[in-house]
């Protein structure tokens, strides 16, 4: 976690994700990785640190981003989820532009540049 107060943090599942979301995010925003899954230690920790912060949960749409999703719905039911479209699976293969759309819904303020994109990259 960071020393610096940051009131929003989204969580993603990987590095990709991460280094995807924050060249489109204009705001600061504390992205947290899980790599994947998460110990109930981390768990435990995410859970006391993120208790006074809006949470916003970005994960793929597979299963495992699903088990995940789940498993945040119980221990954070205060989180917002942000879903992409199931056609791109990944976030870290999604376009720009839908990410950006994705983030601006969810009151995350993002480079109007990558809403413009249209479906490049």
């Amino acid at each position: 976690m960071n020393d610096l107060y940051v009131d929003k943090v989204l969580i993603v599942e990987g590095k990709s994700d991460k280094l995807k979301v924050k060249k489109i995010v204009k705001e600061s925003v504390e992205i947290i990785c899980t790599n994947g899954t998460i110990s109930h230690t981390k768990l435990d920790e995410w859970i006391e640190c993120l208790d006074d912060k809006d949470v916003y949960i970005l994960v793929d749409a597979d299963e495992s981003g699903e088990k995940l999703r789940k498993l945040f719905k119980r221990e954070f039911p205060h989180a917002k989820h942000l879903y992409i479209d199931r056609t791109y699976r990944e976030v870290a293969t999604a376009p720009v532009h839908h990410l950006a759309t994705v983030l601006l819904g969810a009151n995350i303020d993002v480079y109007t540049s990558y809403l413009e994109m249209g479906s490049s990259q």
